[in-house]
Order: structure tokens, then sequence, then C-alpha cells
């Protein structure tokens, strides 16, 4: 039995959006809604004429009542429009070096970016064999299973861990989901956690698991090599790292040839520990000169003083010195 698609039908103008071909539809823009749509099904959008626009992914409980999968009111959504979708992003990427910095394997780099890949709320970063995958609204979280299938098929990654623990799904009504789902599981060592990927020459090891969004913050990469180049070029011996995470920016820091570096981190979950315990037995570099304020320290923190006064410092991209 073939079952009817459920149908929206926008109210009055608000096909604008639709026309120019943003993804999102708001809920004030629904007039009503034929079938009984569950989360994440997908419906066929219509104006107010009843002119089919396009399919989407229905969200009752999101403000985003619905995210466009295609304009193409004749495309089918199923488990082939998954894999043609997301083969489409990780080749687009493959002639484009630069989107991975121009680094040799094991590289980083983000495969899928949600809309501006046509596939809402799916968010896929690749680190060396491992595949880090983010669902954050309904439709895509209803073809998970056609997503990894299409993700598995277009890299030939090894493994694949879900980090779909963002607070947007809350807005969609979703708890938050983490695991792996391709690959090796969660009894492995913790090591293995860690995949490792190569930025400029230093070797990091990114935490899938307890790490900020998909582990690490690759849109930093060419930030982090500008600041090895000035501390190089200016000589920096004494940094301090503000606001710092994972310490990226004291690694880039230290191999451009700091002698110190202060890391002022805001981080109480412990990642900043787990990640430098590990880039400690990994790196070339010397991390016993690198050493973390407590999270709730502050400029007038007597713990600031290994920083002596009129030391210049890098401080959000400028020179500066403390006084």
């Amino acid at each position: 039995t073939i079952r009817p698609m459920k149908t929206i039908k926008l109210r009055p103008g608000k096909e604008r959006s639709a026309l120019r071909r943003h993804p999102w539809i708001f809920a004030g823009s629904v007039g009503t809604l034929k079938g009984r749509a569950r989360s994440g099904d997908t419906v066929i959008v219509e104006d107010e004429h009843g002119v089919a626009m396009g399919r989407a992914a229905w969200s009752p409980a999101s403000k985003i009542r619905a995210r466009m999968w295609t304009f193409d009111p004749a495309e089918t959504i199923d488990h082939a429009f998954f894999k043609r979708r997301i083969a489409q992003a990780v080749d687009r990427r493959a002639g484009w070096s630069v989107l991975r910095g121009e680094q040799p394997e094991p590289a980083g780099e983000r495969l899928i970016h949600g809309e501006a890949d046509g596939l809402p709320g799916v968010i896929a970063d690749r680190y060396g064999d491992t595949v880090v995958l983010q669902l954050t609204s309904a439709g895509a979280d209803a073809w998970r299973e056609a997503i990894v299938a299409g993700l598995v098929q277009a890299t030939g990654c090894l493994q694949i861990y879900e980090r779909s623990d963002s607070d947007v799904r809350k807005l969609e009504g979703l708890e938050p989901v983490t695991g792996w789902m391709v690959g090796k599981g969660l009894n492995a060592a913790p090591d293995d956690l860690f995949p490792q990927i190569d930025e400029h020459g230093v070797r990091f090891g990114v935490d899938v698991v307890g790490g900020h969004k998909t582990g690490f913050y690759l849109d930093q990469r060419d930030n982090r090599l500008r600041f090895h180049e000035w501390t190089r070029q200016r000589r920096f011996q004494r940094v301090l790292n503000c606001f710092c995470y994972t310490g990226g920016f004291t690694v880039a820091a230290l191999a451009g040839g700091a002698a110190h570096c202060q890391d002022d981190r805001r981080d109480d979950s412990g990642e900043y520990e787990r990640t430098k315990e590990y880039h400690d037995g990994l790196l070339s570099i010397d991390l016993s000169s690198a050493s973390a304020l407590a999270p709730d320290a502050d400029a007038g923190n007597p713990q600031l003083a290994p920083l002596a006064l009129g030391t210049p410092i890098l401080y959000a991209g400028k020179e500066v010195v403390i006084h």
C-alpha cells in the first residue's frame, strides 16, 4: 500500500522565501497541513494556490516547522537521495585541498555543512579515518541510517561517531544522542578515541567523544598558523592564551618558539587536561612550558604573576603590554 503524501499549504505571500530557495519554513508561514505528519516525515510544500514547490522535513516541535530537502516537487526523498547528496558534498570538496588547509593525511576537514549542501541539520567532519556526525534537525534524525550509509559509501571511512548532543536538538523535540555508529565501539582504549590529524607540521589528537562540537575547531586552523608565524617573527617569549579550550593556540605558540605559555582556560569539564595529557605523548613540542589558570581566573588574579609587567603578549590579535 502506498501511503498518501502529507502536504503543507503556505499562507498567502509566504512562498516568497521558498521561491528564493531559502530552505526554512517558519510556523507562521504554514496555513494548513493535510494528512497526519510525524516528526521528521517528508511533506510536500505547496503555495496558497496548491502549486507544489518542493519537499521538506516536518518538525512540529520547532518554530522552523519545515526544512526543504529539495525544491523539485518530483524528486523522491529516499536512501538514494541521501547517498546522492552526500556524494555531491564530498566530491565538490575533493579538488579543493585548501579546504583541509593543504594538509597531508591524516587531515581534518568539513565534509557536510548542513543547508549549504542541501542537507539541513547534517554536519559531518572528518578527522583522518574517523567521521564525526551531528544530526540537529528532526528530518536529519529520521534519516540517520541513510545518512550513515551515504557517508560510508562516499568516504570509505572506517568509523563514524555521533555527536548529536547540541542544545539545538531540544528545539526540535529531540533528545541528545552520542556513540559509535560505525567502527570500533565505546570499549576502545582511551587513546583510540583521539583520531590524529596533521596541521601545519603539528600533529593533534581530536577528542571526538568529549570535545566541543565535533571535537576540534577546524575553522581556527588559519588563525593558529598566523599565531605561530607571529610568535616566530616577533620572537614572543611569554604568551597568555586567553579563554582557551584545548590549548591549540598554545601549541602553535610553542611550535613558533615561545618559551612559556599560560592558558587562561574557561572550561572546567576536564577537556583541557585530557587533551594536554594526550598531546604530551604525541607532540615533539615540550608542553611542560605550558601551564593553566583556573577556570575562574581573571586579569587581576595573582596567578598571572609569571607574566611580568611590561611583557608583550598577544591578545585579541594585537600585541599588548600588561600594565
